[in-house]
C-alpha cells in the first residue's frame, strides 16, 4: 500500500500547474501585449495548417522540446502557449515553469480559439 500511495502522490504532483490557464477572450487580451511571446506547441503540420499570428512553433511531443525551448525562448518574457485542445499545452506549461518561465496557457487550445472566430494565419 505504501508504494501505491507514493505513486498516487507522484502522479498528483505531475498534474499540478504553476501557470495560469485562461479562456479565449482573456488569452486574446494577454497576447495583444507585444512583449508576450506566443508559442504553439503542436506538431509542425498542425502549425502549418493555421496558427495565431506571430506564434513560433516548438513541438512539445519531440524529445528535444526542452532543449529547443531553452535555446529559443527568453526567460524574461511571459510565454503565452497553446496546442490543439489544451492537453499538450499543459504538458509544455509544466516543463517551462519548471525551468523558470512565466507561462499563460490557452485552456481550450487552437480549437477553442477558432471556434470563437478569432484570427489565425494560414
Amino acid at each position: 500500500m505504501g508504494i501505491f500511495s507514493m505513486l498516487c502522490t507522484l502522479f498528483s504532483c505531475a498534474q499540478e500547474r504553476n501557470f495560469k490557464s485562461v479562456d479565449v477572450d482573456e488569452f486574446e487580451q494577454i497576447i495583444s501585449n507585444p512583449e508576450i511571446l506566443r508559442l504553439d506547441v503542436r506538431r509542425l503540420d498542425e502549425y502549418q495548417q493555421g496558427h495565431l499570428e506571430g506564434a513560433i512553433n516548438i513541438d512539445v511531443l519531440k524529445d528535444d522540446f526542452k532543449e529547443v525551448a531553452l535555446k529559443n525562448l527568453n526567460k524574461s518574457k511571459t510565454i503565452a502557449l497553446y496546442c490543439r485542445s489544451g492537453n499538450r499545452s499543459k504538458r509544455a506549461g509544466n516543463i517551462l515553469t519548471a525551468e523558470g518561465y512565466e507561462v499563460i496557457e490557452l485552456k481550450s487550445g487552437y480549437m477553442g480559439w477558432t471556434s470563437a472566430n478569432k484570427p489565425v494565419v494560414k
